[in-house]
């Protein structure tokens, strides 16, 4: 880790992004090298999962707001994690730290991401920008997702002539509709990006309650059972789906699905909520302005074949892993915090009105120097 650096504005960074998502696994690092627009240089990449004991703290402050109890020992915990895992990287110039959420109501009490930038960049010795939410959230958007910005770069760097999607797959699941073509991502028509619903959520909590294991491994317990059509039917008519893009999910708001599969075995509640993970990108797809050539998926879901084969029986255009597109599925949200700080550094957007919902765009984030 470089100590002290200034970086000057327009130059190309040697950037570390920090992302921890919402299913409280652990913390994915990746280096990307960038100028925030045009150049995209990917780096070397690190993991570092929770202990039993820190995402039991983290899943205690679940839901919570700053003051509320565990909160303090949340933060505790994000700190010095994301500490451990960032020094272990020389010659950055930059971090990227997205902390980790807590909560998140864009329409009432905002959007709480725990973990304090300044103190990492005092740790560290490295200018960090944090809070990459808050701005967006305050000026009528609903601060989520923030990759599509970076997935419009993607595009770019992979050489798509036309359309392309990005599909996420962590606790919650996210798309990105983007046409490289545009000239910058904030040029109107470039992003539709929205939370399809809800993804390994759900399930990881299924099996964590009901098998003692962090997920469906492969999907092979899925595989094993019979989806619920009645569950699955109310689960289509939930309002979310009608709501018009851009648009973001809490990963609470379809708690319900846990007690709707509560009288099901095992193996048939597994299937429902996969097949409900599927459901939710089908019925995204309506919402794409026009079909893209191919939807490129990440996060952990693409590793269950179960959910892949339902996914890609749902839509009408092909699904292929990140991997199979030349990209690292584990590392795509480390990558885009990386490059999304140093868009914040030269003061460039990081969302728009296809993205959050915001009026204009705008560039989220604060910058903290050591």
């Amino acid at each position: 880790m470089g100590k002290g650096k200034t970086v000057k504005t327009g130059q190309v960074v040697r950037a570390l992004g920090l992302m921890s998502g919402t299913s409280m696994d652990g913390i994915d690092a990746a280096v990307v090298e960038t100028d925030g627009a045009e150049r995209l240089v990917f780096g070397p990449t690190a993991y570092r999962p929770y202990s039993s004991a820190e995402r039991e703290i983290l899943r205690a402050a679940q839901g919570r707001w700053p003051g509320a109890p565990g909160v303090a020992e949340a933060q505790a915990v994000v700190l010095a994690a994301h500490a451990e895992i960032a020094a272990g990287f020389e010659g950055i110039d930059l971090v990227g730290f997205h902390g980790q959420t807590l909560a998140h109501d864009p329409r009432g009490r905002g959007t709480h991401q725990v973990g304090d930038g300044s103190e990492l960049a005092r740790a560290l010795g490295v200018p960090v920008v944090w809070d990459f939410r808050s701005a967006d959230v305050r000026l009528g958007g609903e601060g989520a997702p923030l990759a599509p910005f970076f997935h419009w770069a993607l595009a770019r760097h992979l050489g798509e002539a036309g359309p392309v999607a990005f599909l996420n797959l962590g606790g919650v699941g996210n798309v990105s509709w983007v046409d490289p073509s545009c000239p910058a991502p904030e040029a109107p028509g470039a992003c539709l990006a929205f939370d399809t619903g809800p993804a390994n959520g759900p399930l990881d909590e299924l099996l964590l309650a009901r098998r003692g294991v962090p997920c469906d491994r492969d999907g092979a317990l899925a595989a094993e059972g019979v989806p619920d059509a009645e569950v699955l039917k109310a689960f289509a008519e939930h309002p979310y789906f009608f709501r018009v893009p851009p648009k973001s999910l809490d990963r609470n708001d379809f708690a319900a699905l846990l007690d709707q599969v509560a009288g099901l075995s095992d193996a048939d509640a597994a299937a429902t909520l996969t097949a409900a993970a599927a459901l939710a990108v089908a019925r995204a797809e309506e919402h794409f302005p026009r079909p893209p050539s191919r939807v490129i998926v990440g996060g952990g879901g693409r590793r269950n074949p179960t959910l892949m084969a339902m996914i890609a029986a749902g839509l009408a255009v092909p699904i292929v892993a990140a991997e199979d597109a030349g990209l690292d599925g584990d590392m795509l949200e480390a990558q885009a915090f990386a490059w999304l700080a140093v868009r914040v550094l030269r003061g460039l957007p990081t969302s728009g009105p296809g993205t959050t919902g915001v009026a204009a765009p705008v560039g989220g984030g604060t910058l903290s120097r050591p």
